[in-house]
């Protein structure tokens, strides 16, 4: 990739990319417990793919490549008085692992708030300069 990346462009990149992974997460959350007619139209959780960007100089960002679906199989479970359940009295229920993903929450909160505080110290040291030039 060509140009010159700054603090605030790496940061700002990463606090982008935790936000897509934050709002997968929410969306797992969001969709887990739910339950399906068929096994192809279960819920299956969401996972943001990042890969490294370089600058001219080998500064490294991140961008977000794909989202993909878990290969984890939603868990059939008979209930017949679901009204969504097929003829044989079955529904799936949503392939989301609600602990792993509050764990992915929290981590995702703690990195973003990484970037946050990267920010505030670079925009601290810049005024700081700013002021022993005057």
């Amino acid at each position: 990739m060509n140009g010159n990346f700054s603090v605030f462009d790496i940061s700002g990149r990463a606090m982008s990319a935790q936000l897509v992974r934050l709002n997968t997460t929410a969306s797992n959350l969001a969709n887990a417990g739910t339950v399906a007619g068929s096994e192809a139209g279960a819920f299956r959780s969401l996972k943001p793919v990042f890969r490294t960007v370089m600058d001219d100089h080998g500064r490294a960002t991140v961008q977000i490549d794909q989202v993909t679906t878990s290969k984890m199989a939603p868990s059939k479970r008979h209930d017949p008085s679901n009204p969504l359940a097929d003829v044989d009295g079955n529904v799936w229920e949503a392939a989301v692992d609600s602990a792993a993903e509050l764990v992915e929450m929290v981590e995702t909160a703690r990195q973003y708030q990484n970037n946050v505080q990267v920010l505030e110290t670079a925009k601290g040291l810049i005024n700081e300069t700013l002021r022993m030039g005057q």
